[in-house]
Parts: C-alpha cells; structure tokens; sequence
C-alpha cells in the first residue's frame, strides 16, 4: 500500500471506522455483560479489537496456543511496545481474560463504566489496604479459565527490547496462587508508535511461551522475574 494512499485511507477509514467501533463495541460489551455475563461482554472487546486489526490492517500470527491449559486461569505477563498491543491480545490470544487497570479509568467516560461491568479489575496502589483489597477483588474473578494480563514492564518500550520488570505482577500470582503465562509481542510499535494517529499497517507475531509454575520460586519473586524475563526475550531473537 503506497505512503500517500494509506495516509487518504487512514484518514476516511481507520480512524473514524476506530471511533465508531470504540463506542458501539463499549455499549454492545456493557449491554451483554449486564444481560448475560461479564464473559459474554468481555466477546464484545474482542470484536473490537479484530475490527481496529481488520481496519489497520494489522495482521497477527499467533505461535504456541499448545500451551494453553483449557480451564487453567493465569496471570498472563507480556512485553509491552506499543498502545496496538491491545488489539494483538485482546482480538488473537483465544483466552477469556480481565486487564488490570488503574482505578482512576473507571471513571473514564464511556470506557470506565463499561469495563467495570465485564469485570475488568482496578487497581488501587493508594494503600497496602485498598492494593490488598483489589488482589482479593481479582481473586474472586479469575475462576473457571479466565486469567488477567499485565504489561510488568510498567510503559511501552517503542521496541523489541524489554524494559526493566516491576514485581507487581509477580507478586499477584505468587499471591493468587496461579501460574504465569507469558506471551511475547513482536513488532507492534512498528505499526504505532506514538504521535497523533501515526499508525500504519504491518504484520505482528504473538508466542504464547509455556506456563511457569509459581509454586517453584515461592519466597524467590526475584528469580521468577528473571526465567520470565528470558522467556519473553526468547521468541524476538527467534525471529528476528
């Protein structure tokens, strides 16, 4: 697709096709969660984010599904490059999960209200009271397969090298009692990467590695980040 074209395209398409979908997809994921099940509503995101992937076009090859565990829930960890990482899991990983979000995007207009109905979890850091309450929130949701995703390196990257990693996400599984299930995300950031609308189109890869049992670093959060750390390095030297 030529330079000039796609900013035309981008311009009459992605990006009013993006707001268009961003509010139908919010009301449609609020509507099903309230009539049927936070389940049901979180498909509603899904659609979404298959469409902004339709749209872009990015196009997401997806590597090691193998090992998913039907029924297992996990507290998923990723890389985090670019705001597209979004779309990549959301629309292609195939597992029923919850982000972990910050408490103040509750109130966020439109978005807030309708992922506090599908169950998408807050995270309030104020206190160790309000973080232990929002763990034992989490605790209560991630039954019966569905898991949380978190980005441990905190903010995007804007590249295939990963920043330092944050304990949190570490700690919340140890805490829960679940596995870890990293998933590596390749080239996101060279569909967007910053800038106002400054996408482009572009193919992603996304490996889901092998799930690490916590339970084998119990008391040891240091070394479980850093056999994460070198799973999720792995799959970018592959395909580089």
């Amino acid at each position: 697709m030529g330079k000039l074209f796609y900013q035309i395209y981008k311009w009459i398409v992605v990006i009013p096709v993006f707001a268009i979908a961003s509010i139908v997809f919010s009301l449609g994921a609020a509507l099903l969660a309230v009539l049927i099940s936070p389940r049901a509503g979180s498909m509603s995101g899904v659609m979404w984010a298959k469409t902004v992937a339709f749209i872009t076009p990015m196009r997401v090859k997806v590597y090691g599904k193998e090992n998913i565990k039907k029924g297992q829930s996990y507290v998923i960890v990723a890389n985090h490059q670019s705001a597209y990482d979004i779309f990549a899991l959301y629309g292609f990983l195939g597992i029923d999960f919850r982000w972990m979000m910050k408490k103040e995007l509750r109130n966020a207009f439109g978005i807030g209200p309708a992922s506090a109905l599908v169950g998408h979890i807050f995270i309030d850091r104020s206190s160790p009271k309000a973080a232990y309450e929002s763990i034992k929130e989490a605790k209560e949701k991630l039954i019966k397969g569905t898991s949380v995703v978190i980005f441990p390196e905190g903010t995007r990257s804007g590249s295939n090298t990963l920043r330092k990693f944050k304990t949190g996400a570490f700690k919340l599984a140890e805490e829960l009692e679940l596995p870890l299930l990293p998933v590596t995300i390749k080239d996101t950031h060279k569909i967007y990467w910053g800038g106002a609308f400054n996408v482009k189109p572009g193919t992603v890869n996304l490996t889901i590695n092998p799930g690490i049992d916590t339970a084998k670093y119990k008391g040891d959060t240091r070394k479980l980040m850093e056999i994460t750390r070198e799973v999720l390095i792995q799959p970018i030297k592959e395909y580089n």
